[in-house]
């Protein structure tokens, strides 16, 4: 889970204000010492934790919080607004240009996950009805172009290549040109990081900036790396000077130091993070959300627009329109799977419901049974699938082989889905005698 240590520590500490019927300063101030131990060990800089302990202090113990029927309530909310407005605020959009095409220029330190980054970003992009143009200025750095190639030829994205002879500034200049013939409405230049930064970097970015006067230059930092994504930040917003900040790896950051600490030290916003190793997790950042989360809360709408994306629609209907009849299938168990695990990680989409979170360090999230689920199923014949009562012994011994399970596992899931069936015969009996109104998960 995201920030899975910090967010523990603060759901607990903010659990015993919740219990309590009335609050005294002591309290507040007992409960706040608490905060700042567990955002100092989750590595948010210093001088952001002792302002931000400064500013819910001052207000969590004004009278309107003191004397209301539900203080404890009351400081939880402050902590809420205060983590939002220290991530940012409000979420941070794009410039893009009112005459295209809109330059985006990624800069970073080797290692951060720029041209991979540069890949998510052309895909969001395109999901959004641009038209972005790829371009490889990264001369130095072991096949970057061809790394860049290769994500643009999966996501059918063109990429604007002139090989690792030119400098980076021509380069930039010729894949806006390309991208001005070709009708890109997005140029998105991948450039040369270094394994820290030094002067001879810092001028070539200086000198790609005066050139091509990008709309946007986004820096790309690993979250995982804590305080050093926050020195790196603050050293590229004032050696070069930055729009804004893409944050990656942030769903293997169990703490949470670079995404807390980042605005408040640069000024610069988080508009992107990165939330896994697919071409599609890159999301928006919206502080709070992030901060609904970190306090339990969940994130609904995150969870809506997932859904949204990876859910079609005309299936969903098709699929209700099975289970009323009772023709609901392994078939169609299987599709239901596949289309909620494209959502994402199991435990990233169970944090984002209210009241789950705070549960998930109990829960062990195991993505190998679903695995094994999908290769049970799958080793199943067409007419298996569709009549799970020809199942017999040898066929059992068969699925478990092809499928590389135990015959319990096969025995188990054709239980657990004959219950599940039984479940919705009973659900579609009262929906027809007028009782309950019937609804699926994912219908909307």
């Amino acid at each position: 889970m995201i920030f899975e240590g910090l967010a523990s520590k603060l759901q607990a500490t903010l659990k015993k204000l919740r219990n309590k019927g009335k609050l005294s300063g002591k309290d507040v101030k007992s409960a706040l010492k608490e905060v700042k131990l567990a955002l100092l060990e989750a590595d948010v800089n210093y001088k952001v934790v002792k302002q931000f302990i400064k500013r819910v202090q001052e207000r969590a113990v004004g009278h309107e919080v003191m004397e209301s029927l539900t203080p404890g309530q009351q400081v939880i909310k402050i902590v809420n607004d205060e983590l939002t407005e220290l991530m940012g605020g409000n979420k941070s959009d794009l410039s893009i240009s009112s005459k295209p095409p809109t330059i985006i220029m990624l800069v970073g330190l080797q290692g951060a996950g720029k041209t991979t980054s540069a890949a998510k970003l052309a895909r969001f992009l395109k999901k959004k009805g641009k038209k972005p143009l790829l371009v490889a200025g990264d001369i130095y750095r072991p096949a970057a172009i061809k790394q860049l190639q290769v994500l643009g030829d999966r996501l059918d994205i063109p990429v604007f290549s002139m090989g690792d002879k030119n400098s980076p500034v021509d380069i930039s200049k010729a894949g806006i040109s390309k991208a001005e013939s070709n009708g890109n409405d997005v140029v998105i230049i991948d450039t040369a990081g270094r394994l820290h930064i030094d002067e001879e970097m810092m001028d070539e970015l200086k000198s790609i900036k005066s050139n091509v006067r990008p709309h946007e230059i986004l820096l790309v930092v690993d979250a995982m790396t804590g305080q050093d994504a926050v020195n790196v930040a603050e050293n590229f917003s004032e050696s070069l000077g930055i729009d804004g900040i893409i944050l990656t790896k942030l769903d293997g950051d169990a703490r949470g130091g670079a995404a807390l600490s980042i605005k408040a030290v640069t000024g610069k916003p988080i508009k992107f993070v990165g939330m896994g190793e697919k071409l599609d997790a890159l999301e928006s950042f919206h502080p709070d959300r992030m901060s609904s989360r970190i306090l339990g809360m969940g994130d609904v709408l995150s969870l809506i627009e997932k859904a949204e994306a990876s859910i079609d629609a005309k299936k969903a209907e098709e699929l209700e329109k099975k289970i009323r009849q009772n023709e609901f299938s392994l078939e169609d168990f299987l599709e239901q799977l596949q289309q909620v695990r494209n959502m994402g990680p199991l435990d990233q989409i169970l944090g984002m419901i209210p009241g789950v979170s705070g549960q998930l360090k109990n829960l062990q999230v195991d993505e190998k049974q679903l695995d094994r689920i999908e290769a049970i199923i799958n080793s199943m014949t067409i007419e298996e699938r569709k009549n799970p009562e020809i199942i017999n012994g040898s066929r059992r011994r068969r699925i478990a082989r092809g499928s590389g399970t135990k015959i319990q596992d096969v025995n188990r899931l054709l239980k657990q889905f004959k219950q599940t069936k039984k479940m919705m015969k009973q659900l579609n009996g009262m929906q027809k005698s007028g009782r309950k109104k019937m609804r699926f998960p994912f219908m909307g």
